[in-house]
């Protein structure tokens, strides 16, 4: 049986396209391709190893066939951030609910943490989910997330909005 976790979750939105600048591109050979529904267990192996240290569970406790129905939907994007060759971090968008768009996933793996991958991700994230056109672009985070994630999300013009508390269970 896993331990159950107290977590803060802040919610934070984008109602207009920010001006960002450009984040510096990622040493080497880099690549930001979507993966347009992906093999279910190379999906599985992206989201439980760049949220391993952080009690991402949402995802892993769902059988095949539920996640399918989510990360094969038209409106469920994911880009996998590619570095020399192998992949280093993902990225999903969920446009299910325009004109609301949500920044579902964002992360890195752990052993690329700390390169600028993931102000770059971001980045790209945003510009791709503003290209859909939505009015209000949304994503979350916990206090069991990485802690520089909630100040780089404020850092690129999202906005809290709600706060509310949550067991894990992990």
């Amino acid at each position: 049986m896993g331990t159950t976790k107290q977590t803060t979750i802040t919610h934070l939105e984008m109602l207009r396209e920010p001006k960002l600048a450009m984040a510096p591109t990622p040493p080497g050979k880099f690549a930001l391709i979507r993966a347009d529904k992906p093999p279910i267990h190379f999906y599985r192996y992206l989201y439980n190893t760049v949220g391993r240290d952080y009690d991402w569970v949402s995802r892993r406790n769902m059988s095949d066939e539920a996640l399918q129905l989510i990360i094969h939907n038209d409106d469920v994007e994911i880009y996998v951030l590619w570095l020399n060759g192998a992949p280093v971090g993902f990225t999903e968008i969920d446009f299910r609910m325009m004109p609301d768009a949500d920044l579902c996933f964002l992360g890195i793996i752990p052993e690329y943490i700390g390169c600028g991958l993931g102000r770059f991700l971001l980045c790209e994230a945003i510009r791709l989910a503003w290209s859909r056109g939505p009015e209000r672009l949304t994503v979350q985070t916990c206090t069991l997330d990485h802690p520089n994630a909630l100040p780089l999300y404020q850092r690129h013009g999202f906005k809290p909005y709600a706060k509310s508390n949550a067991l894990v269970e992990t």
